[in-house]
C-alpha cells in the first residue's frame, strides 16, 4: 500500500505542470527591467513624482501605520533617499496608502493625512524637517 501510495504520488507530481511551482502573475522580463523601489524598515517608497519637467523628483513614502510615531524610521527613510552631497531631496510621508497622491499636489485631505516632510534645496537655502501634531504634539514643530 505504501508503495502504490509512494508510485501515485510522484507520478502526480511529475505529471504536474512546471508554471504550478512558479510564483503567481510573476513575470522575470519585467521585474529586471523596472527599477525597485527603496525600502527599509517600517517604510517604502509609494512613487516618486517629477516636479513638473525640473528633473527634481517628490519621494512618496508609506510609513507602517504601527511605527508612524518613530521618528527613526523617518530617519532611516531620509537616510537612504537623500545624500548629503544632494541639492535637492523632498521626501513626504502618509502612515496609509489610500492618501498617497498620485501628483505633487495635494489634495486637502491628502495634505491632512501627511505624517512628515523633509525638503533640501541648497539653491533657496532650505533644509527642514516638518512634522504633523500626531507624530510631535510639540506646537512649536509640528504643521
Amino acid at each position: 500500500m505504501h508503495k502504490l501510495l509512494t508510485s501515485a504520488l510522484l507520478i502526480l507530481i511529475l505529471a504536474t505542470p512546471y508554471s504550478a511551482f512558479s510564483h503567481e502573475g510573476e513575470d522575470h522580463s519585467e521585474a529586471e527591467s523596472s527599477p525597485q523601489l527603496e525600502s527599509g524598515t517600517g517604510w517604502r517608497v509609494v512613487r516618486s513624482i517629477e516636479m513638473g519637467s525640473s528633473g527634481k523628483f517628490v519621494h512618496m513614502v508609506l510609513i507602517d501605520h504601527s511605527v508612524y510615531t518613530d521618528k527613526t524610521v523617518y530617519s532611516a527613510a531620509i537616510n537612504r533617499l537623500c545624500r548629503s552631497d544632494d541639492d535637492f531631496c523632498r521626501i513626504r510621508f502618509w502612515s496609509q496608502e489610500r492618501f498617497i497622491p498620485e501628483k505633487a499636489s495635494l489634495t486637502i485631505e491628502q495634505n491632512k493625512q501627511l505624517k512628515a516632510e523633509y525638503i533640501v534645496n541648497k539653491a533657496g537655502g532650505v533644509h527642514q524637517l516638518r512634522w504633523s501634531c500626531t507624530v510631535d504634539p510639540n506646537k512649536a514643530h509640528c504643521f
